[in-house]
């Protein structure tokens, strides 16, 4: 089993950006978290950061072509108007789980919505880092 995990926008500034909303951990921090888990579980993780929507959505449309059974994302900013990766999501027919490092609800009133979640078979937020790793043992589970 494989899935791929995206990290949207501006993750890869984790651990120097906004630290009291998303901690002091690292994009590598989650990263190896995520490897060691997936080890624990039996899948193969593919795990990539991408800015650009565009390469969000190729990559979701791509996912089961290249053998995916599931996809974890926390889409960032775009989340909350991105209708080419909700789309992209709602296109293939294997499971994603949508997560977030903070709780998107206790936030600003622009972060409540979410136009992903939908169209995701779950959403995990506000647990910081373990929030991927719940997200993760979610996918696991949902193609075991």
């Amino acid at each position: 089993m494989k899935i791929s995990v995206i990290h949207g926008p501006n993750l890869d500034l984790l651990g120097e950006r906004e630290v009291d909303v998303y901690g002091k951990f690292t994009l590598d921090d989650i990263n190896s978290a995520l490897n060691k888990l997936a080890k624990e579980l039996s899948v193969d993780l593919d795990i990539v950061q991408l800015a650009g929507e565009g390469d969000i959505v190729k990559k979701i449309g791509s996912a089961k072509k290249d053998g995916y059974s599931a996809i974890v994302i926390n889409p960032g900013g775009y989340t909350h108007y991105s209708i080419a990766i909700r789309d992209a999501v709602a296109s293939v027919s294997i499971p994603t789980i949508e997560v977030h490092l903070s709780n998107i609800y206790a936030r600003e009133e622009f972060r409540h919505t979410s136009v992903i979640a939908a169209v995701a078979k779950g959403q995990v937020s506000g647990f910081g880092m373990n929030s991927y790793l719940l997200g993760l043992r979610a996918a696991a589970a949902l193609i075991k």
